[in-house]
């Protein structure tokens, strides 16, 4: 594919328009990390340690394993974890079996995982030894294809120490028994040896992972992606990405061993799996595997003591972690300094947020734009605070064009400036969704010759070039013949020193129409009266974008990426009515 620069005169200096050299299968990342870098450490665990030229051979030896178990080219292979050590290995392995990995949500539950092992048609499952994760596979995999289940401990992933204290205290949690047909994780390595079998991989056609939506509409969708959908992804982030590593100029990432990165998001999910474990990987980077940020007292305790004890320099984060970040109550006892660039998605990030992370790390947080279909980075500001844009998610990535059409076709490009759906194309693009003709046809456009993923979000390039969302086509609210766009709302309510979190969603009005209704979540230790936040409003926004209604919440409910779920909110309007 060859891209032309995006017309603007902010884009970073030095940084290509297009991309080139990564149409390779994805675990071509630990084979040259683990021939480049071998004694150097990828995972950080508790301590415990594990370099690129051992994960690879753990990821040969599962590789072999699969094979033995009848698993060939094309099947798909389930991965129920948190981030655990074993992680990376697993998914390098599946791929290297010729298997398709199916990443699941730890935090399932039976039937909803049992209905994703049948929607991808899994063969095999890797699951948690642990008294919830593993019953709940147990009962998951039941009417299933699944024939294989391999369970997985962290005493071997710990320090020996640290190993020997666990067990003799029974502080290692594991399930109380095991099925006798399932295969612990320890005993399948030692069984195995590191041949992975000879699979011929077509990086550009064979696909590599089916990760499932969030289902905002109807059941969840398995987004269907290719090896060169994630390599080329991966390129395109260090093309773009630019940091002062104490030279005093903005430099590419080092690679070799010079930058740590924070496993705070789920694996599962791409936007971990890609900025953080594959990048790690493609890198020769530390990464330090954290299984629940919200663990500590208070919560995301365990995420500050990580950044000071590992030295992270690099966070990839949704919004709702920088918040954690700024309001922990005890913050400004750990070092923080070792961070240099964080990365947020996943959700917009309030303006307010951002400066007040920044001033307390020293941090540089640059925000990009993506989803589960586009592997997942589509778009993102400079990694410099002299050419991004807060509040915007920047410029399309290298190789990546972006277009803003009209919201009833999709199919006519609008001007610049003007509202319309952002539509993508690039080799970051979904093949499409797992078994689900009608909607493919729904979301794919053939705009001049070139293929493009309608995204659902509503956008704008504004007079600089930086590409600004206004929301999802479904969140927007009309009040009087007016759109309101709930981000809106939202960042100036981020900006009321009281609130911690805030949600805006469209209520029916009793006249036939909508208003807009604020839930509010405050700091710890504060109180505010909706009189008080509805003054600040008045102040700060136009009438008729102001919340008619504000609820305050004790907790306002996110998605496991740290997504507001809006939707949930909305359903729970919707039976009061």
């Amino acid at each position: 594919m060859t891209a032309t620069k995006w017309p603007t005169s902010h884009w970073p200096e030095g940084v290509a328009a297009d991309i080139t050299d990564y149409e390779k299968p994805i675990y071509s990342f630990i084979d040259d990390a683990a021939r480049d870098y071998p004694g150097k450490v990828y995972t950080i665990f508790n301590d415990g340690t594990r370099t690129f030229a051992e994960v690879k051979d753990a990821a040969d030896r599962i590789a072999n394993f699969l094979a033995t178990k009848g698993i060939k080219k094309g099947d798909r292979v389930a991965i129920f974890l948190p981030n655990i050590p074993h992680y990376p290995a697993i998914f390098f392995g599946i791929l290297k079996a010729g298997g398709v990995c199916v990443t699941c949500n730890p935090l399932y539950t039976p039937s909803e995982l049992n209905y994703q092992l049948k929607d991808a048609g899994a063969k095999a499952v890797f699951c948690m030894d642990h008294p919830e994760f593993y019953p709940t596979t147990v009962e998951a995999i039941k009417n299933t294809n699944v024939e294989n289940v391999v369970y997985c401990n962290v005493k071997a992933y710990l320090p020996k120490i640290k190993g020997f204290l666990g067990s003799l205290l029974g502080k290692i949690p594991k399930a109380q028994s095991h099925d006798p047909n399932h295969v612990s994780f320890d005993d399948m390595l030692t069984s195995s040896e590191p041949k992975p079998p000879a699979v011929q991989i077509d990086p550009a056609e064979d696909l590599a992972l089916i990760i499932y939506t969030g289902g905002t509409t109807g059941r969840p969708k398995g987004a269907a992606l290719c090896h060169t959908n994630f390599t080329s992804n991966v390129a395109a982030l260090e093309e773009w990405g630019r940091l002062d590593h104490g030279t005093g100029k903005p430099e590419k990432m080092r690679k070799g061993g010079f930058h740590t990165y924070l496993g705070v998001l789920p694996w599962y999910h791409s936007f971990g799996l890609t900025v953080c474990m594959l990048s790690a990987a493609a890198s020769g980077s530390r990464m330090v595997c954290i299984p629940n940020p919200r663990d500590g007292n208070p919560p995301f305790t365990v995420v500050l003591e990580a950044v000071q004890k590992y030295k992270a320099t690099i966070m990839p984060a949704v919004p709702t972690i920088f918040v954690a970040f700024t309001n922990h109550t005890n913050v400004d006892k750990y070092d923080l300094s070792s961070l240099m660039g964080c990365f947020s998605g996943g959700a917009p990030l309030p303006p307010e947020v951002c400066k007040q992370f920044e001033a307390k790390t020293g941090a540089v947080i640059f925000e990009g734009y993506g989803l589960s279909e586009t592997a997942p980075v589509a778009s993102a500001n400079p990694t410099s605070t002299t050419n991004r844009k807060i509040g915007s998610i920047g410029f399309p990535m290298p190789g990546t064009d972006i277009k803003i059409v009209d919201l009833d076709t999709g199919q006519t490009p609008l001007p610049q400036g003007e509202d319309g759906e952002i539509a993508i194309a690039g080799p970051q693009v979904m093949k499409g969704y797992w078994n689900r003709t009608e909607e493919n046809q729904a979301v794919f456009r053939e705009i001049e010759g070139r293929r493009y993923f309608l995204t659902g979000d509503i956008g704008h390039v504004d007079e600089d070039g930086y590409i600004i969302i206004t929301d999802r086509k479904k969140d927007m609210i009309l009040v009087g013949g007016f759109n309101v766009y709930p981000r809106e709302v939202e960042d100036v309510l981020f900006t009321h020193p009281k609130v911690e979190l805030a949600a805006v969603v469209g209520v029916p009005d009793g006249k036939g129409g909508e208003m807009v209704k604020a839930y509010v979540q405050l700091k710890p230790g504060q109180t505010a009266t909706a009189e008080e936040i509805e003054q600040f409003c008045k102040e700060n926004m136009a009438g008729y974008k102001r919340p008619r209604q504000i609820e305050f919440r004790d907790t306002i409910p996110v998605s496991p990426v740290g997504k507001i779920l809006r939707r949930v909110l909305r359903d729970e309007e919707m039976k009061k009515e």
